[in-house]
């Protein structure tokens, strides 16, 4: 079984375990990953991650040239910013998560760090998530934003949109993405009730226990 054949049925594995857990709906999200060779394989324009068929998943070249499968996600400016200024990139995965959209409305959120510290986790699998403004689907000027964070947040949030989320591989940017939405529900939960949050110095325990970027 070579690479890309191996790699496609994990991907499809994946998206149809968070489909299934609701973490996305009918053809919305997105998830690429890199492959040893550099290229990427990249999840098909108007797809559903609950009947992606393995063989049709885009294989893109390291210039975004189609080697096979069907094309695309018209998303592909945003996880092509991911790769150029994250060192590391191993996978990027964009949801249309409820909890995590539901955040990206409210008008008090801190748009440096949507999260409030509540767990220790969601510090270290995420750092600090950076609220993006509202950009038509597909827009240039997604990745453009992320690129202007110069690799310092490897965890975005759209505003009216949704999250996006990087990691070394595809395990590790599925849980990450988890971890926001659970976290972003946690939040939806306890605003109004003034749950106590992780101190700053709690805080700076666990960043430098796991080496998080929190600059």
């Amino acid at each position: 079984m070579t690479e890309v054949t191996k790699q496609r049925d994990t991907l499809a594995k994946w998206a149809k375990s968070m489909f299934d857990r609701c973490l996305t709906g009918g053809a919305s999200g997105n998830i690429s990953l890199r492959l040893s060779d550099g290229t990427l394989l990249v999840t098909p324009t108007g797809s559903s991650m609950s009947f992606l068929d393995p063989g049709r998943i885009s294989h893109l070249d390291e210039t975004g040239h189609l080697l096979s499968g069907e094309a695309p996600t018209k998303e592909m400016p945003l996880h092509s910013a991911f790769y150029e200024t994250c060192t590391g990139t191993g996978a990027v995965v964009h949801l249309h998560s409820s909890h995590t959209v539901a955040l990206s409305v409210l008008p008090d959120i801190n748009p440096d760090n949507v999260l409030p510290p509540l767990t220790a986790y969601s510090i270290m699998r995420l750092g600090k998530v950076k609220l993006l403004p509202f950009f038509l689907p597909g827009d240039q000027e997604m990745g453009d934003a992320v690129r202007g964070l110069a690799g310092e947040r490897s965890a975005v949030l759209l505003a009216h949109h949704g999250p996006v989320v990087a990691g070394k591989d595809l395990e590790a940017a599925v849980y990450a993405m988890e971890e926001l939405e659970e976290t972003a529900k946690l939040t939806l939960l306890t605003q109004g009730l003034s749950p106590r949050v992780l101190d700053d110095t709690q805080i700076a325990a666990v960043v430098q226990k796991f080496d998080v970027q929190w600059d």
